[in-house]
């Protein structure tokens, strides 16, 4: 951790250590509290490749920032709850979050999924199928996601979800902590991952295409000032609001760093350390702002000029270095209208 309390890229993180001795890591199907198997696997696939950065997640595990352990979850929830909603599944089922580029899978049975998110060239023996529509898949049959054209991260469902064991209630990954997921790592060659049975029959289809998210090379943002905006000059917050900032390379589930205009402050950068929003952006005594995402720390020392509405988080998610933000301040009550926005865009999203 640096002296700005920010944790550099992660995106290429391995764990230190590797299994020795074996071919796979295989999971099994979860066990009752009688130690009978609850929800056998009806399907599973094997990774051949698994991509800069795949991980499981859900939609998370709140109630432990307090303890310091992040709710983790997608960073593109609108994505993740399509991907879901595709192929039967409820809106907590465990997909693949991949990050840049995607893995390439072999499946051990029949399965229906679905990829949304970022614009990966995704294919089922090497014939390109459709993003944001379901795709029924068999045993032997490889899918594999190329490198993200537009966006970052892309999201696979499987009809069922995908079974690994819930760590506090959750199949989140959190990578830092070791938690959730498969052992707490990202997936690597070799790793067998379990389905659960899907609950409901899945008919084939799509996301509406006006429905259709797009990745710019300038995105957006909509954000409320504060916690606190009143340490910030009336020239610094100008320069916030004015912007335009750029995504750099330090960025990951944690947090994001720009590089923009200077954002001055009244009287220093330094506060009692407080809570973490998800979305806060925190200024740094250089004057830079660092967004702070799903993986944050629960509490921070540094000035907040702003929050980042939780409709937007997403956007963020799929900013790739080099591309560029811009904020826009809105009032609460604009927020909190434009979420039921969201929320009724996104239950209308599929016929």
């Amino acid at each position: 951790m640096g002296s700005d309390g920010f944790i550099g890229v992660s995106i290429a993180w391995r764990p230190a250590w590797k299994l020795r001795g074996q071919a796979a890591l295989i999971l099994r199907p979860t066990l009752d509290a009688a130690g009978r198997e609850d929800g056998r696997a009806m399907s599973s696939f094997v990774v051949h490749e698994a991509g800069p950065q795949t991980t499981v997640q859900d939609l998370g595990r709140p109630g432990y920032l307090r303890y310091g352990i992040p709710p983790s979850g997608p960073m593109d929830l609108a994505a993740f709850l399509l991907a879901n909603r595709l192929v039967g599944n409820p809106d907590n089922a465990a997909a693949l979050e991949c990050t840049f580029s995607g893995p390439r899978l072999e499946m051990q049975g029949e399965s229906i999924l679905a990829v949304t998110g970022a614009e990966m060239r995704v294919t089922v023996n090497n014939l390109e199928v459709e993003r944001w529509a379901t795709v029924p898949v068999k045993a032997g049959d490889i899918v594999k996601l190329g490198a993200a054209r537009r966006g970052v991260r892309a999201y696979v469902a499987f009809a069922g979800g995908i079974d690994v064991p819930l760590a506090l209630g959750s199949r989140s990954t959190y990578l830092r902590g070791a938690l959730g997921g498969v052992q707490g790592r990202p997936l690597e060659k070799g790793h067998a991952i379990g389905l659960l049975p899907p609950a409901v029959s899945t008919p084939p289809r799509r996301v509406k295409p006006e429905l259709l998210p797009s990745y710019g090379d300038e995105v957006e943002v909509r954000v409320v000032l504060g916690p606190q905006a009143d340490r910030f000059t009336r020239e610094g917050i100008e320069a916030f609001l004015g912007g335009p900032y750029e995504m750099t390379g330090e960025m990951d589930r944690m947090g994001a760093r720009l590089k923009g205009p200077v954002i001055t402050h009244t009287r220093g950068h330094d506060i009692i350390s407080d809570g973490i929003p998800r979305g806060g952006i925190q200024v740094v005594g250089e004057g830079q702002p660092i967004i702070l995402l799903v993986d944050r720390q629960s509490t921070g020392g540094y000035t907040k000029v702003a929050t980042v509405c939780s409709f937007d988080i997403g956007r963020v998610g799929q900013v790739k270095p080099g591309q560029r933000l811009r904020f826009r301040a809105i009032t609460l009550a604009e927020a909190h209208a434009l979420l039921r926005e969201e929320r009724r865009r996104l239950q209308e999203a599929l016929p």
